[in-house]
């Protein structure tokens, strides 16, 4: 029994292996939420697909503002835009 503890050379090169183990879990647990989670939410930190996305009328103000529209076409796409729908007209809304 002592000869078998005074040949033990410590734990061996294989124990580097589990500091790049945690890393890759923590980088899938990180990736999963990305792709879950927080882009439901709308926390894409701003970039990418995950980024919130831009609400219509204000995608059509800026691109009058930046004067790719005139404005008749501002006036008649804003009425398109905020009226209310044939759902809400009567009180559905319901799932489809």
């Amino acid at each position: 029994m002592y000869t078998q503890l005074a040949d033990w050379h410590g734990p061996g090169p294989w124990i580097l292996l589990v500091p790049l183990i945690w890393i890759a879990v923590v980088f899938l647990v990180i990736l999963a939420l990305r792709r879950t989670v927080w882009r439901r939410r709308g926390c894409g930190f701003g970039y990418g697909a995950g980024a919130a996305a831009e609400h219509p009328l204000a995608v059509l103000g800026r691109r009058y503002a930046e004067g790719d529209i005139d404005a008749e076409e501002y006036r008649a796409r804003r009425a398109v835009l905020s009226e209310p729908s044939r759902d809400d007209a009567r009180g559905g809304g319901g799932g489809r």
